[in-house]
């Protein structure tokens, strides 16, 4: 089945950040606005502070305590989120793009949209000059499925041509009457993230390749946070009509 969008999408963007819990518990908080009525479908921007997300699974290993003191040595904030998998680690490089919207349903199509998101941020990437993809990436921290890749056109020092990075790590929450569709795109400083998903990953046991963290600029050099968010935006406008506000 194909997945259908809100003919209308407000755009917000969320220019103080809350706090590393508070912004993951805003998303859950306009979820249930969106279900109750209360405000309209939604495209909501962020760029967070220094977060590293764990998952649930993540809090029941016996490193756990070790992996959110590696945060904070690292300078960044240990918070579990209640959607997605292992530990994601982000910061002001980054880019978090919340869609939600009510839906009768809601369970239905929730498989599909992991593959049209997937697809759609891979237009945007494109529409800068990454070579990118969809698809899990062997070594990959928060390994998944529809995870978006881009791949290296260049040979270099630190990354040989072909060598495929992780850019975008997707999670969905499921509610009576409405979903959110999460999506975290790492586009500048990527060398924070890589050492601190090191350490964390280190003490929680976790096998995993830090070649396959990397961020936008590390494939096509000098693109910005807002060059992203305007790909998104304008992949977006061919979907639905945005409200910017």
């Amino acid at each position: 089945m194909s997945v259908v969008l809100a003919p209308r999408l407000r755009v917000d963007r969320q220019l103080v950040n809350q706090g590393a819990e508070a912004d993951l518990n805003h998303a859950l908080e306009l979820l249930n606005q969106v279900k109750a009525g209360e405000r309209d479908a939604m495209l909501r921007f962020y760029r967070p502070e220094p977060t590293v997300a764990f998952g649930q699974r993540d809090t029941r290993l016996t490193g756990f305590a070790a992996a959110e003191q590696a945060s904070r040595e690292n300078g960044f904030v240990p918070a579990v989120r209640r959607a997605g998998g292992r530990a994601a680690a982000y910061h002001q490089g980054t880019l978090v793009v919340d869609h939600i919207q009510p839906a009768e349903d809601a369970i239905v199509g929730a498989k599909e949209r992991f593959g049209f998101f997937g697809e759609l941020f891979t237009q945007a990437l494109r529409s800068l000059g990454v070579d990118a993809g969809v698809g899990e990436i062997p070594g990959e921290y928060c390994p998944g499925e529809f995870s978006v890749f881009g791949r290296n056109t260049q040979d270099g020092p630190a990354l040989p041509a072909g060598a495929r990075i992780k850019l975008i790590g997707t999670a969905q929450r499921v509610v009576a009457g409405a979903w959110l569709f999460s999506s975290v795109i790492v586009v500048e400083n990527s060398a924070p993230i890589r050492q601190v998903l090191t350490d964390t990953y280190s003490a929680l046991g976790l096998d995993w390749d830090p070649v396959t963290a990397g961020a936008v600029e590390d494939l096509v050099p000098g693109i910005t946070v807002d060059a992203v968010e305007e790909a998104v935006l304008a992949v977006y406008a061919t979907h639905a009509e945005l409200i910017r506000s």
